[in-house]
């Protein structure tokens, strides 16, 4: 990170102890100014500008070319004015301290993380057992990572066997999730990339062959929180049930996906998962999955669970038996890379390589 990544501009001593012990925290190095003219001359080359009340009448009476990244920080909770004032620079926050230190912090610690990604987070869970939930959610994710999409692939189910078993990584070295049942509170979103296994490009967090069953949902909102900074496309496998570790991956995805079979008792099934996750998740979909034995059409199934109809599947005759040797490819004219480009194609995340 450039030593002006971050900007500290005040010439209140003890508001700028407060920023330099936040940013200390955050393991940033930042640029301090403690007058106008500094902040001026640094005003459009910092990632981030931190301006302390005392400093944003003078800047606002200068008429500061409008930017984003720039937030203000001061004591004084109770100034009516300081909002005002704040709006007259173009900040895009006002932080009174200490009450937001925290949240000050977080927005510190994004320029370290190489800025704030807006990654589209897609959560995929079977509407029955055997439903092939996680085949698509590791299609979507090779499919983006070939199309030069920063991706994330995340397992949510302890119960599962990992995920990397069905890439044919298991022997690969690097983190899984038994190593960071620990994690809570901020997580370095380019420490955890760093930490995990690579396949063909695509960073994987899976469940080892250990006894651990359970997923503390403190740990997976720090870990999906350091993907999403750190991603273009976030997928996030998860089970059935509705822990809290699975819940708090459907809060924050951008959309779930319930993989339903066209039969019969599949859609009865997934009419039960169904009813509880919308109480969690904001964007509820459906991908209808062939043959359909019992003669509905996606469309049906769609339309017994009340949901949009985000995609058919129909899998590759060859593909579970390549699964089981560790030869996951789900090829662009298949099936499975049909599927898995359409839903790319749905949330907008064509890449470098659009197909």
């Amino acid at each position: 990170m450039p030593a002006s990544a971050v900007l500290l501009a005040t010439a209140d001593e003890m508001l700028l102890d407060d920023l330099l012990r936040l940013a200390a925290a955050a393991e940033v190095s930042p640029r301090v100014e403690t007058d106008l003219l500094g902040l001026r001359r640094c005003w459009q080359s910092a990632t981030l500008v931190v301006v302390g009340q005392d400093l944003v009448d003078p800047l606002a009476r200068t008429q500061p070319v409008r930017r984003s990244g720039v937030l203000v920080a001061g004591v004084d909770a109770d100034d009516p004015e300081v909002y005002r004032r704040a709006l007259a620079i173009g900040a895009e926050g006002v932080f009174p301290l200490p009450a937001e230190e925290a949240a000050l912090g977080d927005k510190l610690a994004d320029t370290l993380d190489g800025g704030v990604r807006s990654a589209i987070t897609l959560a995929f869970v079977g509407g029955c057992g055997g439903a092939g939930a996680t085949t698509i959610a590791s299609a979507v994710a090779v499919t983006g990572s070939r199309r030069g999409l920063r991706t994330m692939l995340i397992d949510g189910d302890p119960l599962g066997g990992g995920i990397d078993l069905a890439l044919g990584s298991e022997t690969d070295r690097g983190s899984r999730w038994p190593e960071l049942l620990n994690a809570a509170g901020r997580v370095s979103a380019a420490a955890l990339r760093s930490a995990l296994p690579l396949v063909n490009g695509l960073a994987v967090l899976s469940w080892d062959r250990s006894d651990v069953t359970a997923l503390p949902p403190e740990a997976m909102r720090s870990v999906l929180g350091a993907a999403q900074r750190s991603s273009d496309l976030v997928v996030v496998d998860l089970p059935r049930r509705a822990d809290p570790a699975a819940e708090e991956a459907f809060v924050r995805a951008t959309a779930t996906l319930v993989v339903v079979p066209r039969d019969v008792r599949s859609c009865a099934a997934a009419a039960r998962l169904v009813a509880p996750l919308r109480e969690v998740a904001s964007d509820l979909r459906v991908v209808a999955r062939e043959p359909g034995l019992s003669g509905l059409s996606a469309v049906d199934v769609a339309d017994h669970l009340s949901l949009p109809l985000a995609a058919k599947l129909s899998f590759d005759r060859d593909l579970p038996s390549l699964m089981d040797k560790g030869r996951f490819d789900p090829r662009p004219r298949g099936a499975l890379g049909r599927t898995a480009s359409d839903l790319l194609d749905l949330f907008g995340l064509y890449g470098l390589m659009a197909a």
